[in-house]
């Protein structure tokens, strides 16, 4: 079964950063666009950015464009979300998602999912 293993949440205050991990195994990583996803209470999981296979191509939500970078290693079958300039607004679960050959730009191309981890950022 596949794994998607994410790390790195925890509390910040506004304005700090943070940086997710996540791991994959028993999966071909380098086949698969990777991304992250985020939900918060009450709201409907939504997209943050996603990478293409390669790791040439990524696309980032309106709302964290310009203070959020995705980036993977396929020699490391790894992802991270690096979080700059973090906001209350960004206080979730946020969650790795793979789409065999393509990047999940939707919820619903996500082949699968990771457990999420909690990001939380105080005012």
């Amino acid at each position: 079964q596949v794994q998607l293993v994410e790390s790195g949440g925890g509390l910040v205050q506004a304005g700090g950063s943070l940086s997710l991990s996540c791991a994959a195994s028993r999966l071909t990583f380098s086949r698969f666009g990777s991304g992250w996803f985020r939900q918060a209470p009450g709201k409907e999981r939504e997209f943050v950015a996603a990478i293409t296979r390669t790791g040439s191509s990524s696309v980032y939500a309106d709302a964290v464009k310009g203070r959020f970078t995705i980036s993977r290693d396929n020699a490391k079958n790894t992802m991270w979300l690096q979080m700059n300039s973090l906001k209350p607004e960004d206080t979730a679960v946020y969650y790795c998602a793979v789409r065999y050959d393509n990047r999940p730009t939707t919820k619903y191309e996500v082949d699968y999912w990771g457990q999420g981890t909690q990001v939380t950022v105080s005012s």
